[in-house]
């Protein structure tokens, strides 16, 4: 008996596998290389410029800066203005979730108002009406302080005044986590401590607080790594008082004649390490611990009685939103309208021609102007526009899919949140100047940086709707007949509308409020609005940086308001 082999039927079969096996991987394989380009190749190129020399010779003569005493200097201010910036943003952000949460403090829906809403105020505005209010020189806090006898007592151009700034900005971040916590807490735990004698003090130092740790802790490092790399609020505000940190470092180096971009990409490098250390540490604190307070049944967190403490707590709140936001934009107000860029004593606003709209008018129709927004409306739509439908590609092929590697995307796109964005706008730089394709010089550039950034809020908000979502609606009308990609476009987008709808808005407002990567990639004819405030600020044309800062808010509480109108509807 004679055994024939057949190859004619084996070669198919191989040829139909290797076939699946690239549709398998194909996606995945096509969304890798996008994000490479993002995110994995401009630090890449930080990284690169950090250890050679002249673009070619490998040398470590780059890491000499981190041992001179300005790097010191930077290095300690930095850690100094991360921890005070933090501590001081937790205090705000903790308490007001906590009175607006847990307690019976009258206005709590006012309270909650107060705390999200200084996070539709870019820190870097808030900075430029704090250097309005609290200059030394001619700050309207002081000039208010001598009307009635008592010399200057307010200097913002210190390392109190970087902190409190910054403090004061990244409170709602603290918020927000801390009061979702101390909504969703099960009181059973808290009921007990009481059963068994414990006081109020005693029931929320040893049950309540504890339990929100995660989210105090998760909150801590987000607005560490946060302040740590925000250079607008530094660069206003600190430089002033000689007060430098890593980012306006890295920027002095990066536009020092000639530009010593080795020794940026070094500092940069060691911004991203310390960082990373930072995530690192409280993922291992979070992670040794349960946290588990909400089960299967309804609950409804218990009120905290205040007593005689109750208008005392909302007026601190309401404190802390005339700091935040009252006194700020007053001071643009003012800023914007005066005529005289001069101002000795409050005595002058009340004389005659002294605040006028006709210079703020004429700014409005100004060509540049015009210039100006339009291209911050382009990059702001295009960059959401890009930036939605790449997060749901990554996030359909993450979690609907069976594409070989998939589970590599998500890493990849959550990159963003462990570098700095002053080290991905360098990088993004070196990337567009090498690639030879003719992006850099326009607004596409913007766009592709503002998408880099933000990648990471983009693909979150768009997994948490695809997550809610059942597979099954769609492979239902794919049984019925109907190709997958038909299916998605006619089942799983409509279903997905608000969370779609609110990570584009979401983008649309970030990408309009970025400012610290786009100062590396944009130019004369690029200029976006954050870049006119701070070419303004630069120039020293204090009135022109707060009309523009004025309107640049104007633009976000249309957007933030329309945000909150898509986002409230609910999903069909």
């Amino acid at each position: 008996m004679t055994l024939t082999h057949t190859p004619s039927r084996d070669k198919p079969a191989a040829a139909a596998t290797g076939r699946r096996l690239v549709r398998r991987g194909l996606p995945t394989a096509l969304l890798l290389a996008v994000l490479v380009i993002l995110v994995v190749l401009p630090a890449g190129f930080v990284l690169h410029d950090a250890f050679t020399a002249d673009g070619a010779k490998l040398t470590l003569s780059n890491f000499g800066v981190l041992f001179t005493d300005t790097m010191a200097g930077a290095m300690l201010n930095s850690a100094l203005v991360g921890l005070g910036s933090t501590a001081l943003a937790l205090t705000f952000g903790c308490g007001l979730a906590f009175l607006s949460a847990r307690t019976d403090a009258p206005g709590r829906r006012l309270i909650y108002f107060f705390g999200i809403l200084p996070l539709f105020l870019p820190a870097f505005v808030g900075a430029l009406a704090w250097a309005v209010l609290g200059s030394p020189a001619s700050g309207l806090l002081n000039l208010v302080l001598g009307e009635v006898g008592v010399p200057p007592l307010v200097d913002i151009y210190s390392y109190g005044g970087v902190v409190f700034v910054l403090g004061l900005y990244y409170a709602p971040y603290a918020f927000l986590l801390v009061h979702a916590a101390l909504s969703l807490m099960n009181p059973d735990l808290e009921d007990a401590a009481s059963l068994h004698g414990a006081g109020t003090g005693s029931m929320l130092r040893t049950v309540s607080f504890p339990l929100v740790k995660p989210a105090v802790l998760g909150a801590a490092v987000l607005i560490f790594a946060l302040t740590v790399e925000n250079f607008p609020v530094a660069q206003v505000i600190g430089v002033p008082g000689q007060l430098d940190t890593l980012p306006t470092l890295i920027y002095r180096l990066m536009n020092a004649s000639p530009a010593r971009s080795g020794e940026a990409a070094a500092v940069a490098v060691l911004l991203t390490v310390l960082l990373m250390l930072a995530v690192a540490v409280q993922h291992r604190v979070v992670s040794r611990t349960s946290f588990t307070t909400l089960t299967g049944k309804g609950i409804r967190a218990r009120r905290i009685a205040l007593r005689r403490w109750r208008f005392p707590a909302l007026a601190a709140a309401s404190l802390y939103f005339l700091l935040s936001m009252v006194l700020p934009v007053a001071a643009l107000a003012v800023a914007a309208l005066q005529t005289s860029p001069y101002l000795a004593d409050l005595s002058q606003l009340g004389t005659s021609g002294a605040l006028s709209v006709l210079p703020a008018l004429d700014v409005i129709g100004s060509a540049d102007f015009l210039s100006v927004l339009g291209n911050s409306v382009t990059v702001g739509i295009g960059a959401a526009v890009a930036g939605t439908v790449l997060c749901f590609a990554l996030s359909y092929t993450r979690h609907r899919t069976r594409s070989a590697g998939r589970g590599v995307l998500e890493y990849v796109a959550m990159l963003p949140l462990a570098v700095p964005a002053i080290v991905l706008g360098l990088g993004l730089l070196r990337t567009w100047l090498t690639i030879p394709l003719p992006v850099f010089g326009t607004l596409l550039v913007l766009i592709i940086a503002c998408v880099a950034i933000f990648l990471p809020q983009g693909y979150r908000g768009v997994s948490s709707s695809i997550l809610q979502l059942d597979r099954d609606l769609e492979d239902s009308a794919v049984m019925l007949g109907a190709t997958r990609g038909r299916a998605i476009a006619t089942v799983t987008v409509p279903l997905l509308r608000v969370g779609l709808s609110s990570t584009f808005l979401l983008l649309l407002m970030l990408a309009m409020r970025e400012l610290t990567a786009v100062l590396f990639l944009y130019t004369t004819d690029t200029r976006v609005l954050s870049i006119a405030i701070f070419d303004a600020y630069d120039n020293g044309s204090l009135h022109d940086a707060a009309l523009l800062s004025l309107l640049y808010c104007a633009v976000i509480a249309v957007l933030a308001a329309l945000a909150r109108r898509f986002g409230a509807k609910e999903s069909v």
